[in-house]
């Protein structure tokens, strides 16, 4: 009878941390799909590289968002294959600016760097929010680790944005943003390698389901 209490105790307290963390995934990814198209707009008006790499960023962390709430209650092995996809995401994206980089490269605009400072400044607030609702449950599990990961790579990329459109005001080219839009890039890389390295080995250490253990 101990026992059953016991474990239904545990049920009750993971149960209860699943909802917590539904609801803040649920505000979260409210927030990047406001933040996507607002500043995927901002990008095309400014003619900014390192914007729209931006935007992007928050399209996908839209869709990190709502994959980890669809696996919030189903298997370790679902919640594990959740940080893989996020991986993947990461990885699509940080090509994508790659590809968008060399475009630049090969028909020069000089962005508006009014427009980048005032967008960067209001989408940094906005990710600043997200991740102070995120970073009570960065040790939860693997995947609100990686999701917390997403959101910590928003503010370093909207601190990058506004530096790049000083520097774009300071200097009159498009070098300072086409920097940041590559630093931008590498961050989505080398954290798609991160995430999908962690990924790989947890599922690879999960037994199939359905296995005896």
């Amino acid at each position: 009878m101990v026992m059953g209490s016991c474990c239904e105790d545990k049920h009750c307290t993971l149960s209860a941390l699943r909802d917590r963390q539904g609801r803040t995934l649920r505000i979260v990814l409210a927030i990047n799909v406001v933040i996507f198209l607002f500043e995927y707009v901002a990008g095309l008006l400014a003619h900014s590289t390192s914007l729209q790499a931006d935007s992007l960023d928050g399209l996908g962390d839209a869709l990190v968002y709502g994959f980890s709430l669809y696996v919030l209650f189903k298997s370790e092995r679902w919640r594990s294959g959740a940080a893989l996809l996020k991986g993947l995401i990461m990885l699509g994206f940080g090509l994508a600016v790659t590809a968008a980089l060399i475009g630049k490269l090969l028909l020069p605009v000089v962005p508006l760097a009014e427009t980048m400072g005032v967008a960067g400044v209001l989408v940094l607030i906005a990710n600043l929010a997200c991740l102070y609702l995120l970073t009570r449950h960065r040790n939860d599990d693997l995947n609100m680790e990686s999701v917390w990961l997403c959101s910590r790579n928003d503010i370093i990329a909207n601190v990058g944005v506004l530096g790049a459109a000083a520097a774009v005001a300071a200097t009159g080219t498009q070098w300072p943003d086409i920097l940041v839009g590559a630093v931008i890039a590498f961050i989505f890389l080398r954290s798609a390698i991160l995430v999908l390295g962690k990924s790989l080995r947890q599922l690879r250490a999960i037994p199939a389901e359905g296995a005896i253990s």
